[in-house]
Order: C-alpha cells, then sequence, then structure tokens
C-alpha cells in the first residue's frame, strides 16, 4: 500500500461510533414514509434533476449518517435540514433501507473526453505536486462505495465511502468543490477535504463525469 494512503485509512474509530445507533430499517416502512422525498429525489431515489442527489442503491449506512448529520446540523443545506430536522431515528432507519435497495439509473450524455481524463485520476490517482490518490480506493472500481471495512482492517478507518457510480456529474462536482472550499464539513478525519483540496476545477470536472459513467 502506498505510504501516502496510510494516514486516510488509518484514521482510527469505528462507524459505529460516527453513526447513531437505531433499530434495523424496514424498507416497505421507509417506503410509505418516503413520499415527501420523492418530490426531490423521485420515487425511486433517481432524481429527475441535478440539483438533488440519486440516493437510489445508495449505502444504507451512508443515508442513515447524512440523515443525522442534516439533522445535527454537521451538514448544512436549506432544503434537506429542515426535512431531516423531525426524523425519528426509526424513521432514518426505515427511509435509508427503502432507499438502498432502489437501483441507481444510467446517466445519458456524458462528454467523452472528461470520461476519459477523470478515468486516469479515479483508477489511478494523480502524482505530483499535488499528489491525489486513485478514488477506487475508498469508492470501488463501480462506484459502489465501501462500507465493509471492517471485513479487512481490524480497526475501521473514520471515512465512510458512498456510492458514487451513475451520480449526476453536476452534484458530484459541487460536492467535490464543496469539500474543496470547507463549505461541507462532515467528512471524518478530514478525508475529502484534504483530496479535493487537490483538485482543480479541471480534475474536479473530469472525475465527476467518468464516477457518472460507473454503472453499479
Amino acid at each position: 500500500m502506498p505510504s501516502r494512503l496510510i494516514p486516510w485509512l488509518l484514521a482510527t474509530a469505528a462507524l459505529t461510533a460516527l453513526t447513531p445507533a437505531g433499530a434495523a430499517g424496514n424498507a416497505e416502512a421507509g417506503k410509505t414514509k418516503a413520499a415527501v422525498c420523492m418530490g426531490c429525489h423521485g420515487p425511486d431515489g433517481n432524481s429527475p434533476a441535478d440539483m438533488w442527489p440519486k440516493i437510489a442503491g445508495q449505502l444504507q449506512v451512508y443515508l442513515v449518517r447524512q440523515l443525522h448529520d442534516f439533522k445535527a446540523g454537521r451538514r448544512v443545506n436549506e432544503q434537506m435540514s429542515p426535512m431531516a430536522a423531525p426524523l425519528g431515528d426509526q424513521d432514518i432507519e426505515d427511509l435509508a433501507a427503502f432507499f438502498a435497495t432502489q437501483k441507481v439509473s444510467k446517466v445519458e450524455n456524458l462528454k467523452p473526453e472528461l470520461v476519459a481524463a477523470g478515468r486516469q485520476i479515479y483508477l489511478k490517482g494523480k502524482g505530483r505536486p499535488a499528489v491525489v490518490p486513485a478514488c477506487l480506493g475508498c469508492h470501488a472500481p463501480a462506484g459502489q462505495g465501501k462500507a465493509d471495512w471492517s471485513a479487512t482492517m481490524k480497526a475501521p478507518p473514520t471515512t465512510l465511502a458512498p456510492a458514487i457510480g451513475g451520480q449526476h456529474p453536476a452534484y458530484l462536482v459541487r460536492q467535490l468543490t464543496a469539500y474543496r472550499d470547507g463549505t461541507r464539513a462532515n467528512d471524518a478525519a478530514h478525508v475529502m477535504r484534504d483530496v479535493a483540496s487537490r483538485l482543480t476545477d479541471a480534475d474536479i470536472a473530469a472525475v465527476a463525469e467518468y464516477a457518472a459513467s460507473l454503472a453499479r
């Protein structure tokens, strides 16, 4: 493993310490509770516009974490923060269970030149002077994310890498830019802020386009 990855991958603290404990989610109950969510995120979690993220097929534990972060103010959004505020722990678990079981849709009309440029960074990273690790190390080859760190590591890192394959590229651009400028700061151990700080606008556009092209 390259030495530059060790500080990120060995940031200790189990995921269970980051996400409030709750009963297992019920997808059927979540579908019933998701009527309001569907107005923006679509009936199956595939949002019709890129101002809202696709949450279909997202890691359940990541959805739980983000909803708790919105509710607690660790992540702020003028639409999501008030939506999350009244949710109870079981509501959050159920909603996450429902959307996690849905299948993300394919992104159309991607730019081939950006996909090609983004592929290099996603699969191999970027060298000096601004070293960037390959995205697949955390987000996986097909962009399916990674939550099962405990299967391979004694001390799971604080990193909880979401699924990003098939996401709207414009949404990914906004999130990477927000990490870079610090307006989004709910990444444990500063992982994404560190990575994004080394990406140019062109890098971000390319990586977002490539991630959007991935099928999962």
